[in-house]
C-alpha cells in the first residue's frame, strides 16, 4: 500500500503511472480524484484548508486503507491526500486500486473513499467571501459508509 498524507500539490496521472508500473497480476486499475471546487451550495469557495493530526492521520489512513484491501481482496491500494491549503482546481485526494478485475477494483476505491469521508482523522474548513465554515460529513456519507460496512 502506498499512503501520503502532504502539503504538496500532486499530479494526479503520474501518481496513478508510478503506482500501476509494470505490474502483470492486476487485471484492473480504477481510481478517483476530488478536487477543490469553486463553489459549495451556491457560496463561492476561495480556499479549502485540511487539518490533520500530524502522524496519527497517515496511520489512520492506513489502517483504514488495509481493512478495505483486506475485505475487497485487493492487491495493491493507493492513496495521496492533501492537507493545509488548497485552491479551486487542485486536486483534495486520490484513491486508487489495483484488482484482478474491475469490478472489485472499482468497489474497492468506492468503499476506501466512503471510510476516508468518514472516519479519517482530518477537519475541513471553506473560506469564502463571507468568512470561514466548517465542513462535515453529510448524512448521505455517513449512509454510504454504513452500506460499505454491511457490505464488507
Amino acid at each position: 500500500m502506498r499512503i501520503r498524507v502532504t502539503e504538496e500539490a500532486f499530479d494526479p496521472g503520474a501518481e496513478v503511472t508510478a503506482f500501476a508500473g509494470s505490474r502483470r497480476d492486476a487485471g484492473a486499475l480504477a481510481n478517483f480524484v476530488g478536487y477543490c471546487r469553486d463553489e459549495t451550495r451556491g457560496k463561492p469557495v476561495q480556499e479549502l484548508f485540511i487539518e490533520q493530526y500530524p502522524g496519527f492521520t497517515q496511520k489512520e489512513i492506513e489502517r483504514l486503507a488495509g481493512e478495505v484491501a483486506r475485505a475487497q481482496g485487493t492487491l495493491d491500494l493507493m492513496v495521496v491526500h492533501r492537507v493545509g491549503p488548497i485552491r479551486p482546481g487542485e486536486a483534495i485526494v486520490l484513491v486508487a486500486a489495483l484488482h484482478a478485475h474491475r469490478n472489485q477494483a472499482f468497489e474497492a476505491v468506492r468503499v476506501l473513499m466512503d471510510y476516508l469521508k468518514t472516519d479519517a482523522p482530518l477537519w475541513k474548513r471553506e473560506t469564502g467571501p463571507d468568512g470561514a465554515r466548517w465542513i462535515e460529513p453529510t448524512d448521505h456519507d455517513h449512509a454510504r459508509r454504513s452500506r460499505a460496512e454491511e457490505k464488507a
